[in-house]
């Protein structure tokens, strides 16, 4: 039987009473401890660790990690100014993006550090930033993930140059006059120490052609274990075989890299979770299912929606009634109207319905979605059905509960509709 990660049923109570469900509700102990074994990350030269910060944007969390000595990981120029609002410097943020806006142009200048994406990214930069320093991002060739979505390097992948293109990207920032001082690349969520080193190997190849780069980007995508089956990234573990080839390469070159990694899942996957309450059940009879329907569901955790991905669930009975219901397989689905908003999806498949062995649930009971830190709260489907955006709470150090996201009231869904 799942149990609750960090919340106590006082919690429960005090949340459903002050802030209403559904509301995510994160941990400030876990999200600190979680930076400081990031910071540990095995190195030889030097490390920066970078938020990947889509995967939970809210302020109150950049200011956290902001305050643990992280750096910033945006994917936008809007990421940027979010970045910059919460309290974090210019020179702490990195940018890599499918989208180059041009406003990059006044944010370089600025001192944030941008990494080009691809052959035309070059062309559209070089054009406005002749001489000035960038980073590079390579598609290795290989990738790592759960799913293709969640794999984010080989052939199958848009995301970053292709590792064959090597010479046209020199070519052009040759032409540019630009200087190539980092070389980064992601290969996705996964967590054999084998890919990693691989990869890493392959990125100091590309490395080695760019005699001016002196930072490495491995970027993130450690994977965590949510459910008792899945296997988590072990830091150290894929942390020391690279170590040793940054020797290795430092040795053969001359040059010292940085090393330069951007968790998100890591950080926050396990620092969060999702207070909802059970507002229906129905059934399909006999050759049917039992369905616990939410007052949550995708417009608040898309993930099992999208990729079949899984997580744990706790149904919270009413104090004293726990010892009367008897687990039973039930299918766990949310308040859309939309059949694919499913939080019981088969691992992996998100069109199959994998029902869970839950405590019998019943109308009013608290029903909790843990490990919905990263990529939960920032990747739903907004408004969907007109619901609003949930609120986000922090546990504080000492126990207490406080407001760092407000729910979303009605005025604030319709307030940019206009009608001509």
């Amino acid at each position: 039987m799942q149990t609750l990660r960090f919340l106590s049923s006082s919690d429960l109570e005090q949340i459903k009473i002050e802030f209403g469900t559904p509301t995510f509700v994160y941990d400030e102990d876990i999200l600190r401890s979680n930076a400081r074994e990031v910071k540990d990350f095995p190195n030889q030269f030097g490390l920066f660790p970078r938020y990947a910060m889509k995967s939970a944007p809210t302020a109150a969390i950049l200011r956290i990690f902001n305050s643990e000595g992280l750096g910033i990981d945006a994917s936008s120029t809007h990421e940027v100014e979010r970045a910059i609002r919460a309290g974090f410097g210019t020179e702490l943020i990195s940018l890599s993006t499918q989208e180059l806006s041009d406003e990059v142009r006044f944010w370089i200048q600025d001192g944030v550090k941008v990494n080009l994406c691809s052959l035309n990214q070059i062309h559209q930069f070089g054009s406005w930033g002749k001489g000035l320093s960038v980073g590079l991002r390579f598609n290795p060739g290989m990738g790592s993930g759960g799913t293709n979505r969640t794999n984010v390097g080989g052939p199958s992948s848009s995301f970053g140059i292709w590792k064959e293109d090597w010479q046209e990207a020199h070519r052009l920032c040759k032409e540019y006059n630009l200087k190539v001082e980092r070389i980064h690349t992601h290969i996705g969520s996964g967590s054999d120490p084998e890919v990693w080193k691989k990869v890493a190997s392959m990125s100091l190849d590309i490395v080695q052609k760019f005699p001016h780069a002196r930072t490495l980007n491995l970027g993130g995508g450690y994977k965590v274990a949510r459910m008792p089956d899945e296997q988590a990234t072990n830091l150290q573990e894929i942390g020391k075989p690279v170590r040793k080839l940054f020797q290795e390469f430092e040795q053969e070159t001359g040059r010292k890299l940085k090393l330069e990694i951007e968790p998100g899942t890591f950080l926050l996957a396990h620092s969060c979770s999702l207070v909802t309450r059970v507002q229906d059940i129905t059934s399909t009879g006999k050759e049917g299912y039992r369905f616990l329907k939410l007052d949550a569901g995708m417009t608040e955790i898309l993930r099992p929606s999208l990729y079949g991905a899984q997580h744990p669930i706790v149904v919270v009975p009413e104090p004293g009634q726990e010892k009367f219901r008897e687990e039973c397989e039930q299918v766990v689905v949310g308040h859309c109207c939309e059949s694919g908003d499913l939080l019981t999806p088969a691992p992996g498949d998100a069109e199959t319905l994998s029902p869970r062995m839950l405590p019998r649930g019943e109308v009013g009971d608290f029903c909790i979605i843990e490990g919905v830190g990263a990529y939960c709260s920032s990747m739903s489907a907004k408004n969907y059905n007109s619901f609003p955006e949930a609120a986000e709470v922090l546990k504080k150090s000492d126990g207490s509960l406080a407001f760092i996201r407000k729910r979303q009231t009605f005025d604030q869904i319709v307030e940019n509709e206009v009608v001509p």
